[in-house]
């Protein structure tokens, strides 16, 4: 139930969109400190236009702070939204609760979404959520994705696939056979980060660039 207007609680949530963003962050922390369930539907649709990255996180930090069976049907709704970051901030919320119950809502849709952030937070709620039955499934879904966007949107890609972990093997060797070079760079790099997660990024994918470029059996000092 949504607070009345003669609420104690409507100072707080008349806060949540003032104009100044540390009082903003002030009342979302004092949501989250304070749980009452009469929040959610500020709470969410606050998530959906707030334009501060800190703000964003502390709102959903307090969404994780209410029972999941009052804030789970609320953001599976947000799904739907037609504005991006209504989708991003939901995902990346549930992804936050880790209630597997919303699993059947990550869709392919969700997972290809045009909307980068909406489709990394897809793939990061993906991975949290995904059954044990179904973690191969996804990652095939997955790397469908390969070579796609920029150095952030390949990351993310190749971090949600490493977090799958053996259920991404057999996924990556259709990526290593692909006839574009820059979807296989991807997913060899992608195999270089799931057996070694401590090497970094960008010098794993400049080297599957050389080896793709080079082929598999030739080194810049090979003299072949």
């Amino acid at each position: 139930m949504n607070p009345t207007t003669d609420s104690p609680s409507r100072p707080l949530l008349d806060a949540l969109s003032a104009e100044d963003s540390s009082t903003r962050l002030k009342a979302a922390l004092a949501a989250g400190t304070r749980p009452d369930p009469g929040f959610v539907d500020a709470l969410v649709a606050r998530c959906a236009v707030e334009p501060d990255f800190f703000v964003r996180d502390m709102l959903t930090w307090a969404l994780t702070r209410l029972p999941p069976r009052v804030t789970v049907p609320r953001l599976l709704a947000e799904l739907r939204s037609e504005p991006a970051q209504a989708r991003s901030q939901a995902l990346h919320t549930l992804s936050k609760i880790g209630d597997r119950a919303a699993w059947p809502a990550i869709t392919r849709s969700l997972l290809h979404d045009a909307d980068d952030e909406v489709a990394r937070s897809a793939w990061r709620a993906a991975v949290v959520l995904v059954p044990e039955w179904e973690r191969a499934g996804l990652a095939a879904e997955l790397v469908t994705q390969l070579g796609r966007g920029d150095r952030n949107r390949r990351l993310s890609l190749s971090r949600a696939l490493v977090a799958l972990g053996d259920a991404s093997e057999a996924a990556l060797r259709k990526g290593l056979e692909h006839r574009d070079p820059t979807v296989r760079a991807h997913a060899r790099a992608t195999e270089r980060l799931l057996h070694d997660p401590d090497a970094g990024f960008d010098v794993t994918a400049d080297e599957a660039k050389r080896i793709v470029a080079l082929g598999p059996h030739r080194t810049e000092g090979s003299g072949c």
